[in-house]
């Protein structure tokens, strides 16, 4: 599956780069692929209001909060594992000590990390991933890009991605069916989670395509510049409010 995942990867990117760029004086010099960007958000969006979507409410109308709260814990405890290694890269050794004692100790005293004992402890949390780990290292974002169903990315954070993966501690979970069925549980609680907040970028925003893009290009920046108001379970990625 992680193959297929990387082949993937690099048809999006040769598509990308095929579709041409944007110019004229109000073309964004971070979006140079701006008209593919525009129809690839528009794919999204309509698979979102067809599928996701409502799968995400009825997810939401049927489960207690408690238990997608459990949910979220649980995936943000595995992310705290990779987390650990990408500030190790990063040679950032307070965050990647937190990291550690955070996945020590909600694994073993919060219930397989359902949950959150570390958080009500006190241990920040500092969320990194690979892409973030090439930037500490002076690989710049390059061009803003928008993925088929992942959304908002840059092309250096689209390469980083089969690194991510395979950091992904549920990638080695056997059978692959369990594997799947988990994966697809954490999407759906994650777009549960943002329900009220792209209504609101809906009626918010003039242009929600500008707004995205504007928000994520600014916190992966800050998150490179280490920004600590982004480290507790943000790490640059758009937050649950986005």
């Amino acid at each position: 599956m992680i193959p297929t995942r990387t082949a993937a990867l690099s048809a999006v990117l040769s598509a990308a780069l095929l579709a041409g760029c944007a110019t004229g004086p109000d073309a964004h010099p971070g979006d140079p692929l701006e008209p593919y960007n525009r129809a690839m958000t528009t794919f999204n969006d309509n698979v979102d209001k067809a599928v996701l979507k409502p799968v995400a409410t009825l997810y939401k109308d049927v489960t207690p909060q408690p238990v997608r709260t459990g949910v979220g814990n649980f995936f943000g405890n595995l992310g705290d594992a990779w987390s650990f290694v990408n500030n190790l890269l990063q040679l950032r050794g307070r965050e990647a000590f937190d990291s550690m004692v955070r996945f020590t100790t909600n694994t073993v005293f919060g219930l397989g990390g359902l949950l959150d004992v570390a958080s009500e402890a006190g241990i920040a949390r500092h969320k990194q991933d690979f892409g973030l780990t090439l930037a500490h290292w002076g690989v710049g974002p390059g061009p803003y890009l928008v993925l088929p169903l992942l959304g908002p990315s840059t092309v250096r954070d689209t390469l980083a991605l089969p690194a991510d993966w395979y950091g992904d501690p549920l990638a080695y979970l056997r059978p692959v069916s369990h594997r799947n069925s988990l994966v697809g549980l954490g999407f759906v609680n994650k777009r549960a989670s943002l329900l009220g907040a792209t209504s609101v970028l809906d009626a918010a925003a003039l242009d929600p395509y500008s707004f995205t893009r504007d928000v994520y290009l600014g916190l992966r920046a800050n998150a490179v510049q280490g920004d600590d108001a982004l480290d507790d379970d943000q790490g640059g990625q758009l937050p649950d409010d986005y």
